[in-house]
């Protein structure tokens, strides 16, 4: 079956197709002529656009940007160190990257996620009693 359609069907209707021997005789078609002509464009366009999809660099999505944007910018990686004898009840640290107070958490992640519908908060370190 599907044999039949690919070497017998698909030429048939791809040599029924009204397609002109010069540029002039595309003003020559009729309104039959050129919807005729609609499924194999999509179609062409619809394969040229999925390659276009997965073999261009610039059709590809860039990946999701930095999360820091005010930190040590000029460090490789940021690492902080919190002896945890200097936390007397409690600490809460920053997780959004926001923090006017780095690495203290300041509460700038509630407009962030406000704005983008994210649900980011900090993260508290407590003494345990």
């Amino acid at each position: 079956m599907l044999g039949h359609l690919v070497k017998v069907t698909i030429p048939e209707y791809l040599s029924g197709l009204p397609i002109p021997d010069s540029f002039g005789g595309w003003f020559r078609l009729g309104f039959r002529d050129w919807l005729s002509l609609v499924p194999p464009t999509a179609l062409a366009a619809g394969v040229g656009y999925t390659f276009y999809l997965a073999f261009c660099p610039k059709a590809q999505k860039a990946p999701i940007g930095r999360c820091n944007h005010a930190i040590q910018l000029t460090n490789p990686k940021v690492v902080d160190t919190i002896d945890v004898e200097d936390i007397t009840d409690k600490a809460v640290f920053c997780r959004c990257w926001k923090s006017k107070n780095w690495p203290y958490c300041d509460g700038s992640h509630g407009n962030h996620n406000k704005e983008t519908g994210d649900n980011l908060g900090p993260i508290i370190v407590k003494k345990v009693k």
